[in-house]
């Protein structure tokens, strides 16, 4: 055993004979779980590196990329763990820390209006000094530093992957000079940005920026497709059996994103393209969004673990089904109004007609594209066009005019919205947050799909027991509860498909 391995401890949550097994197997269910350093070659990889495996003596394994860096170890450019999925397993239930983290993550630090450690703190409603010692205790470095080793990560990922010029990764990873860059990039990584690039696959460049989603199997990728195809709006998004494409305007950014499924390599392929060049400063956020809209982070074989007392029930699970996201929280919302009380079809002329009257049309690569509409265009809109109860109209209305004048507002405040209520709030937080835990046990077809498992036990269930039985299953599959709704939904869809019956959107009570 080499001197510098015996003195790292074990600074994983998986035991270490866990580990072994699967960095052994290559299991791709555990990347980015857990990264093995290799102390013998002074480098940390994924559990699925391609490279011969080192013997156990020179190897311990680390929950984060960053406690590995901290133990002097640089990533290794065979298996580039830059590139590997996240994980929130590591975090622990400290709620406060997982919260900075994710902000982090998302760069929230980075660039020309990066906020500070004193203003992350403030955020969080905590001290700086406090904030600091979260980050010492869980990963062994401050908040600033760990930071700045995601921007060096994401930045050479753009290295490898993209065609973008070296000055423009600098700035897409949140860097606000090309000197700081550099220095950051040789501190961290002990190699220069040209050494990297070097030794990407040069590729010709479309103006798209691409990059590769790992994620851990399995991919329910039919279902994902499936589910935005019956939902998509012409001139916004296009759907085929192999790509989903749809514009997106994010925190003020406008572009396209295009997201393909390569199977054989467990990743997504990602291509954006941004209406405004200048806006390659958030890149970062960009890519953490659409990671988190299309779930990719997901650990399923956890998930589906967490759903076993619905299988107890004699219920199927369907592998890989993830939450199928929109950009926005506003989004998902009008989706939902939109769609109470009438089926898919119904639901997407609606959408359909709102996105042709008041989306606003840009040009992007010399393509045409429709954008969702903002809140504060629908703010004023008159919606005469629509065939549908004049209470429902001035919920999105309303809704509109308070997004709009409250664009900081949580999710759950817009129940101060005449005709917002529980189910529409839950439904946004599922699809336009991607919250994990949203059992939607008021609406009609997660009622159908559950009492049928109740009346196994007896002929008739009351309104009293249903609920009871749910939010007993609720807490028993907690915290994955949005994963029990979409597994009701799509068995829904395929006893309809059986017996031909028409498909309905996900129905809820009225909203008051």
């Amino acid at each position: 055993m080499s001197e510098a391995s015996s003195s790292i401890e074990h600074q994983c949550h998986i035991a270490a004979d866990i580990c072994q097994r699967a960095r052994l197997s290559r299991d791709a269910r555990f990347d980015g779980r857990f990264f093995t350093g290799v102390f013998s070659t002074g480098i940390y990889c994924r559990p699925i590196c391609p490279a011969p495996a080192p013997l156990e003596k020179n190897v311990r394994y680390f929950d984060s990329p960053v406690q590995a860096a901290n133990a002097g170890l640089r990533p290794c450019l065979r298996c580039r763990p830059d590139s590997a999925p996240n994980s929130r397993a590591w975090l622990g239930t400290q709620a406060t820390f997982n919260q900075a983290v994710e902000f982090i993550d998302q760069g929230v630090m980075s660039g020309d209006d990066g906020i500070s450690i004193a203003q992350l703190a403030e955020q969080l409603a905590i001290t700086p000094r406090y904030l600091n010692k979260l980050f010492n205790t869980h990963i062994g470095t401050s908040a600033k530093q760990y930071a700045l080793y995601r921007q060096v990560l994401f930045a050479k990922q753009l290295l490898v992957e993209s065609q973008l010029a070296i000055t423009d990764i600098a700035f897409a990873s949140g860097f606000n000079s090309i000197r700081r860059f550099n220095d950051a990039f040789r501190n961290i990584l002990t190699l220069a940005p040209s050494d990297v690039r070097r030794q990407a696959i040069a590729e010709e460049s479309s103006g798209q920026i691409t990059l590769k989603l790992s994620y851990r199997p399995p991919f329910a990728w039919d279902y994902l497709i499936g589910f935005y195809r019956v939902r998509q709006v012409a001139g916004m998004e296009r759907v085929t059996d192999d790509c989903y494409r749809r514009s997106f305007n994010i925190s003020g950014v406008i572009g396209v994103m295009t997201v393909r499924h390569d199977a054989a390599k467990h990743r997504l392929l990602l291509s954006i393209e941004l209406n405004d060049p200048k806006e390659i400063s958030q890149l970062m956020m960009l890519v953490s969004r659409i990671r988190r809209m299309l779930d990719v982070d997901a650990d399923m074989a956890q998930i589906e673990l967490g759903l076993s007392s619905y299988q107890a029930l004699g219920a199927e699970v369907t592998q890989g089904i993830r939450i199928p996201g929109v950009p926005t929280a506003f989004e998902a919302a009008c989706r939902a109004v939109l769609g109470q009380q009438v089926s898919v079809t119904q639901a997407c002329k609606l959408l359909n007609t709102l996105v042709e009257h008041y989306g606003e049309r840009v040009m992007i690569q010399g393509q045409s594209y429709l954008l969702f509409p903002t809140a504060k265009r629908l703010a004023n809109a008159s919606l005469k066009m629509f065939k549908m109860p004049n209470s429902r109209k001035q919920a999105l209305i309303a809704l509109a005019q308070f997004v709009a004048e409250h664009p900081d507002a949580k999710v759950e405040d817009w129940l101060q919205v005449k005709g917002i209520g529980p189910w529409t709030i839950a439904y946004t937080q599922l699809r336009g947050e991607q919250q994990p835990d949203v059992l939607l046990s008021s609406d009609l077809v997660i009622k159908n799909g559950l009492k049928c498992y109740v009346k196994k036990q007896q002929s008739e269930i009351s309104a009293k027991r249903y609920q009871k039985f749910a939010d007993e299953l609720a807490a028993k599959v907690s915290p994955w509860g949005s994963y029990l709704t979409l597994q009701i939904w799509h068995q829904s869809t395929l006893n309809s498909d059986k017996t031909s019956a028409p498909a309905h959107e996900p129905r809820s009570p009225t909203n008051k």
